[in-house]
């Protein structure tokens, strides 16, 4: 996101002189505003990756403020983030910059040509239905802005938005500024919640506000005549955020307002925009759902040309990638954590926290018992996973420093290297494989050789055409054309695209997603063989179960498929059980490692 936000300040300066076409960019400067500590060692984070992507930024404190912005009052704030190349530019000089541009270099724009229908069809390409006659293409591009939501509804596509609803308003110009030598730089202040900055001579107040907020048009879809009307301001719901405006910069409080501008912006649950092919047939790209806008604009659109074209980005895209969303995210789910996202707009997030709202969608059949033990989840794909267990019940206090999870980890990553621990990782992606090509299919798809034997189980890599990695999956051979898939939880729809997108014509190859179906417990450490043994008759010495092995077995009663891997570096087994019996199985395990200093370990631990 920093090298997108860095595109934009590099290429709207230069469009004028590349296209002809004005752009009144206004090259101020940015300061964003810390008031705690926290923010403060965000700040310092945020320094780290802006020197790696590139762009110009420094750290400064309360007394240096002034220099920069004269009238900005400092009250409360511990430090300022300077970045230096940032600006502000009409976003309507943009879009037609760039569109003569494209018209520049042979590229064909339609206007007053709506589309109203998106077929798939037989070849693989895609007829897109116009009011004026009908376009076939290889590629269609769902930019579709306040109706993306709409348009995705056509093809079967879930787009994960909702329209909020945002002011932003305007003063009179001011003496003080028709007199300023220098441009003010734009301010984010999270105090006011809002974004501050100079225009036309008078103050821009755009405020976030933390209550309140709310979707346009009751969560309907916009009228089809709607164009780019604005909507009914709503002030008086406003007050509190704009009272502290003006204590923050008190010039906003000395001028009438010249314009108050009221209308929708797209948000997404996470608040970063969805740029990527959507699931299912190939070449249907989303680019749409960004609440930041002209920030953006740029770098979305040269690193989404870039995968259409080359099949691959210079940046990794999978922060943007429409299916990191899966039909989880429902209307009522979005509308929820958009709204609170758009309220924590200008709030810190430390590392590993998230939203209280919209959990609980996706849980395996051992959520309550891992609760009653103290686990605290995080989630991860809709599911709710354990990252670590609290003997104290106070729950994770979040910071970019040592927090209070620290000696909890601590003991169950010292219980796996030294005895036994216990983790529920049923959020893993999983997928059977079969068919008479199946063992095919997977040769010619993988990096790594797969195996001939059955039970084999190899760690491998999915690669694009040029030979970079999409994927990294294990494969188990269960039969002669039974191969079991497992990949990340948060890869569940980009992979099973992966799969299938790679068949050929006359392939006899079938993906099944067993995802939701399989629970998975991983048993590690250097005793997990005494514990698993008492829960079961199938021989697990190293003659009767080498490493990288898998077999059906009997534990606890259950039949399982079970794998000797795991991803913890030392001794261990994943229990690959159908849902509805992980509790038993669980149980017995607990049971049998009691006497072994059994713990339960979550992803902290692992990920250490």
């Amino acid at each position: 996101m920093s090298k997108v936000h860095l595109y934009g300040t590099q290429l709207y300066p230069q469009l004028e002189k590349r296209t002809g076409q004005a752009v009144s960019w206004h090259g101020c400067g940015g300061l964003r505003l810390a008031t705690t500590d926290e923010e403060v060692n965000w700040f310092k984070y945020v320094y780290g990756v802006s020197r790696l992507a590139g762009y110009e930024c420094e750290i400064i404190g309360p007394a240096e403020i002034k220099q920069y912005h004269p009238f900005l009052e400092t009250f409360g704030v511990k430090a300022a983030f300077r970045t230096i190349t940032d600006g502000h530019v009409a976003p309507a000089d943009i879009t037609n910059a760039m569109a003569a541009g494209a018209r520049q270099l042979g590229a064909e724009i339609y206007r007053r040509c709506r589309v109203v229908d998106i077929k798939p069809m037989a070849s693989g390409e895609w007829n897109v239905i116009t009011e004026n006659g009908d376009i076939i293409c290889e590629h269609v591009v769902n930019s579709a802005g306040s109706y993306c939501d709409v348009v995705g509804a056509w093809t079967g596509h879930n787009v994960p938005i909702v329209n909020m609803l945002h002011h932003y308003m305007i003063t009179e110009p001011l003496k003080e500024l028709v007199d300023l030598e220098m441009e003010l730089p734009v301010v984010r202040d999270p105090y006011s919640h809002a974004y501050l900055r100079e225009e036309t001579h008078g103050v821009l107040v755009g405020p976030y506000e933390t209550a309140t907020a709310h979707v346009c048009w009751d969560g309907k879809p916009p009228a089809w005549d709607f164009e780019s009307e604005l909507v009914a301001p709503e002030l008086d719901r406003l007050t509190p955020w704009l009272e502290k405006a003006s204590e923050r910069l008190p010039l906003f409080g000395q001028a009438g307002l010249k314009n108050v501008v009221s209308g929708a912006i797209t948000h997404t649950p996470d608040g970063t925009y969805l740029s990527g092919p959507a699931p299912g047939p190939r070449n249907y790209w989303m680019h749409c759902g960004a609440s930041i806008g002209i920030c953006q604009g740029g770098g979305a659109g040269k690193y989404l040309a870039q995968w259409m074209v080359h099949g691959q980005a210079e940046i990794n895209m999978r922060e943007f990638d429409p299916r990191r969303f899966g039909n989880w995210a429902t209307k009522d789910y979005v509308t929820e954590v958009s709204i609170a996202d758009y309220h924590h707009m200008y709030y810190c997030y430390k590392p590993g926290e998230q939203h209280t709202v919209g959990r609980g969608l996706r849980k395996s059949s051992l959520h309550d018992k891992l609760k009653s033990h103290g686990a605290q989840f995080s989630q991860i794909f809709g599911w709710e996973r354990a990252r670590w267990y609290d003997p104290s019940g106070q729950g994770e206090d979040f910071s970019f420093k040592r927090s209070n999870w620290f000696d909890a980890v601590r003991a169950e990553a010292m219980a796996v290297r030294e005895s036994v621990g216990l983790m529920d990782l049923s959020t893993f992606a999983k997928f059977d494989v079969t068919g008479r090509d199946a063992y095919n299919f997977l040769l010619r798809i993988c990096a790594n050789k797969i195996p001939t034997r059955d039970g084999g189980i190899v760690l491998s890599h999915l690669l694009n055409e040029n030979g970079f990695i999409e994927s990294e999956v294990t494969v188990t051979r269960l039969g002669q054309e039974h191969f079991y898939v497992l990949s990340a939880a948060v890869a569940q729809l980009h992979d099973r695209d992966q799969l299938e997108w790679r068949k050929v014509p006359g392939e006899a190859v079938e993906v099944t997603d067993i995802t939701d179906e399989f629970g998975v417990l991983v048993l590690a450490g250097p005793l997990a063989r005494e514990v698993l043994q008492l829960c079961t008759t199938s021989d697990l010495s190293n003659a009767g179960f080498r490493w990288l092995t898998g077999k059906a077995a009997m534990v606890a009663g259950v039949n399982i498929r079970l794998l000797r891997v795991n991803y913890v570096g030392e001794l261990g087994w994943e229990l690959h059980v159908p849902m509805k019996e992980m509790p038993q199985i669980f149980d017995s395990l607990l049971a049998a490692g009691k006497p072994y200093g059994l713990k339960l370990f979550g992803t902290y631990a692992m990920n250490s």
